[in-house]
């Protein structure tokens, strides 16, 4: 007498899913540029085509500065703030773009990102090339000078 063969469990039919398709009018979305985004808490204004955003931290401030392509300081400046020469020390990191930085006496500093900055009262200064500066600034408002360390003009 022949011996049955016994019946073997059938295997569990794997289940394929598809993905859904993007339907053909929608673009994927883009990259959010973070040097760009909005930042939490900061207070924003615009003075002289400068994007300014800044944020309180303890007893200094932290301001991001976005200058436009063309930007000149005593083009777009000088006549909001009535001096020659920007009077400001800024000492900060240059996130994007690159500068120009000249003094009255004829000294020239150039500053390329990604590059730590230190830019010292009584300059003129304008953005090189066709790119936007994006500034990452350190200060603590009038008292700037000395609490950094700076001098407060332009010396060699």
């Amino acid at each position: 007498m022949a011996k049955k063969k016994k019946a073997r469990a059938a295997k569990p039919i794997k289940k394929v899913t598809k993905r859904a398709k993007r339907p053909a009018n929608r673009k994927p979305a883009k990259a959010v540029d973070a040097l760009l985004a909005p930042i939490k808490g900061a207070t924003a204004r615009e003075i002289g085509g400068v994007r300014l955003e800044v944020v309180r931290a303890g007893a200094a401030r932290v301001k991001r500065m976005i200058y436009p392509a063309g930007f000149r300081w005593s083009q777009a400046m000088k006549p909001v703030v009535g001096t020659d020469r920007c009077m400001h020390a800024h000492v900060g990191f240059l996130a994007r773009g690159e500068i120009h930085i000249e003094y009255p006496d004829g000294c020239v500093v150039e500053y390329k990102a990604p590059q730590v900055v230190a830019i010292d009262p009584g300059h003129d200064g304008w953005v090189v090339g066709r790119e936007s500066v994006i500034l990452i600034e350190f200060d603590f408002e009038g008292e700037t000078i000395s609490r950094l360390g700076m001098p407060s003009e332009h010396r060699h």
